[in-house]
C-alpha cells in the first residue's frame, strides 16, 4: 500500500508540474522577449535566461499610436462591467442562496446555459441593435456585452458566498429589531465582502481579456485587446510580444490576489 501511495503521489505531483509548465512556459517566454532589446526577438537560438534585460520593447509598445487610449478604454469598460455585474448579480445570487422557490435548480441551470451560445452568433444582431440605439463604438456598448458574459459567473459565485453565511445570523439580527434589509446590510454583506471582491476582480479579468465583442462593437474607441488584434498582421514581432505581456500581466496579478478567495469558495484551504 505504501508503494502504491508513493507512486500515486509521484504521478499526481508530476502531472501538476507538467500542467504548470504547459501554462507558465509561454507566459515566461513572452515576458522574456517583451523585456529584451527589439532586435533580440529575431536572434536564433534565443537565450532562455534574461541575459540582457531592457525596457526598449515595452517602451516602444506603450508609446505606439493608440496604446494609451486603448488601455484607458479597457479600464473604463472593465470598471463599468464590474459595477453592473455586481449590481445585478449579487442580488440574484442572494435570492438563489436564501429563498426556496419552485424551479430554483432550473434557474441555476438556465444561468449556466446562457454561456453555451457563442458570441459569433450574436455579433451582427448586437451591432445592429447598438447602432440603432446610438451606443455603437462606445465603451458602454462593450461594457453591456461584457456584463452579459460575466453575469452568470457573478451570480453563481455570489450565490456560493451567501450560502456559506448561516441564515441564523440574519434571523438573530431581526429578533433584535433589524429589518430584513438592515440585517442583510449589517450582517451578511460585511461577511460576504471578500467573496464579492473576488467576484468583481474575476469580472475585471473577463472584461480585460475579451476581444471578440470589443472588435465587433468598436471602430475608433478600441479596447486594448481589440487594438492589438486589429494591428497584429501589420505590427513587428517585438510589438506582438510586448502587447501580449502587457495584456496578460494585469490578469495574472489579479488572479494571484483572488486565488485564496476562490479556493475558499470551492472548499480548498489556501495560505
Amino acid at each position: 500500500m505504501k508503494g502504491r501511495s508513493w507512486i500515486a503521489d509521484l504521478l499526481w505531483y508530476g502531472g501538476a508540474l507538467l500542467l504548470a509548465l504547459w501554462v507558465l512556459a509561454p507566459i515566461y517566454l513572452i515576458g522574456l522577449l517583451a523585456f529584451s532589446p527589439r532586435m533580440a526577438v529575431y536572434r536564433w537560438p534565443r537565450p532562455l535566461l534574461p541575459l540582457e534585460a531592457s525596457v526598449e520593447t515595452m517602451r516602444f509598445f506603450v508609446n505606439a499610436t493608440g496604446t494609451l487610449a486603448a488601455t484607458r478604454n479597457s479600464l473604463v469598460v472593465a470598471l463599468l462591467t464590474m459595477i453592473l455585474s455586481l449590481a445585478l448579480g449579487a442580488p440574484a445570487g442572494y435570492a438563489l442562496a436564501r429563498f426556496i422557490f419552485p424551479g430554483r435548480e432550473a434557474v441555476r441551470m438556465g444561468i449556466l446555459m446562457t454561456r453555451m451560445f457563442p458570441m459569433a452568433i450574436l455579433s451582427i444582431p448586437l451591432a445592429v441593435t447598438f447602432i440603432r440605439i446610438g451606443l455603437y463604438d462606445t465603451p458602454w456598448a462593450v461594457a453591456l456585452v461584457h456584463t452579459a458574459m460575466a453575469l452568470p459567473f457573478v451570480i453563481l459565485i455570489t450565490s456560493s458566498v451567501f450560502m456559506a453565511i448561516p441564515r441564523d445570523l440574519e434571523e438573530a439580527a431581526m429578533t433584535l429589531g433589524c429589518s430584513p434589509l438592515t440585517a442583510f446590510l449589517r450582517v451578511s454583506l460585511p461577511l460576504a465582502l471578500p467573496g464579492l471582491a473576488a467576484a468583481s476582480l474575476f469580472t475585471f479579468v473577463i472584461s480585460w481579456n475579451e476581444v471578440f465583442a470589443a472588435t465587433i462593437l468598436t471602430l475608433r474607441q478600441r479596447t486594448l485587446p481589440a487594438l492589438v488584434l486589429t494591428v497584429l498582421n501589420e505590427s513587428p514581432l517585438y510589438f506582438r510580444f510586448a502587447g501580449g505581456f502587457f495584456m496578460v500581466a494585469p490578469a495574472m496579478i489579479i488572479l494571484l490576489i483572488i486565488r485564496r478567495y476562490l479556493f475558499n469558495l470551492w472548499g480548498v484551504v489556501s495560505r
